[in-house]
């Protein structure tokens, strides 16, 4: 499949998450140990919120840098990594499931303000392709760009009220999802973990169909951290509120990772976070 991992916290260069830890995301792109693939080499993905001292982008958009180049041979983006730096991001690396590798098919997507991620599949997608995409909105359909399963799903998310609820809107997306396989005998139709955000907050999502859902992790608190590993000079630079959601984890650093519940979301905002049950409707 795929892997990706969203960070929100201290503004911090890419390149730290991307690079510099002992299995960082571009050494997932080559060995990753949890996902169905140990190469992810299909593309690549990043996008990124300014800090709040940076005047150049002013109205909430993302910047968004994309490409076909697997994530461990592109040279642009240990460039763009080693300079940008970014409160909070979303990056994924690409393993198809059917669909053309091309740029408008790489994660994240983007719409206004909002990006998203995800690790997954629609099965039997080109069975439910028409009908799913004819239940995107009108005004939003000639945004999508691409042919994959996960943009289409982020398209009816938005349609179902995404801006407003993204946990609603979500939980209704796989709900229509379900639907739509089981009318066409399809028995698990959605295997999905999602990262979706405003820039401000980061929604989380692990679910699936067959209740048996690809690997999700989460960090643990920073204060919490801080008291096992009093000798880390990182812990002590970052902001009680950072936090990284992951596809697997990105080192060994003991008590740093907790595995996401089966059939959860989580919600990483300023402030106390939250763990939820995730049910479709």
């Amino acid at each position: 499949m795929c892997r990706w991992v969203a960070y929100s916290g201290s503004p911090i260069l890419l390149e730290e998450l991307l690079y510099k830890p002992e299995h960082s995301l571009i050494d997932q792109s080559l060995h990753a140990r949890l996902g169905v693939e140990t190469t992810n080499g299909d593309g690549f993905g990043v996008g990124w919120y300014p800090t709040n001292n940076d005047n150049s982008n002013n109205d909430g958009t993302p910047a968004v840098f994309r490409s076909i180049e697997p994530a461990w041979n592109d040279r642009n983006l240990r460039e763009v990594a080693s300079h940008v730096e970014s409160p909070l991001f979303l990056a994924h690396i690409r393993a198809s499931t059917g669909t053309a590798v091309q740029q408008t098919n790489c994660h994240p997507f983007r719409y206004g303000k909002w990006l998203w991620v995800h690790n997954g599949l629609v099965r039997e997608f080109h069975l439910l392709k028409r009908e799913l995409a004819l239940a995107v909105d009108e005004s939003l359909y000639f945004s999508i760009e691409g042919s994959t399963d996960s943009e289409l799903l982020f398209y009816l998310a938005l349609t179902l009220g995404l801006e407003e609820d993204p946990p609603g809107a979500v939980e209704r997306m796989v709900g229509m999802v379900e639907e739509a396989g089981s009318r066409h005998g399809i028995e698990h139709p959605i295997q999905m973990t999602i990262a979706t955000t405003d820039g401000k907050s980061v929604w989380a999502f692990r679910y699936s169909s067959e209740r048996d859902s690809r690997s999700l992790y989460f960090s643990t608190d920073v204060r919490a951290l801080r008291k096992l590993h009093p000798d880390s000079p990182r812990l002590q630079e970052v902001s009680d509120e950072t936090r990284i959601v992951v596809s697997e984890p990105l080192g060994e650093l003991a008590g740093a990772w907790n595995e996401v519940p089966e059939s959860s979301y989580g919600v990483v905002r300023e402030g106390e976070d939250e763990l939820r049950v995730f049910r479709p409707r």
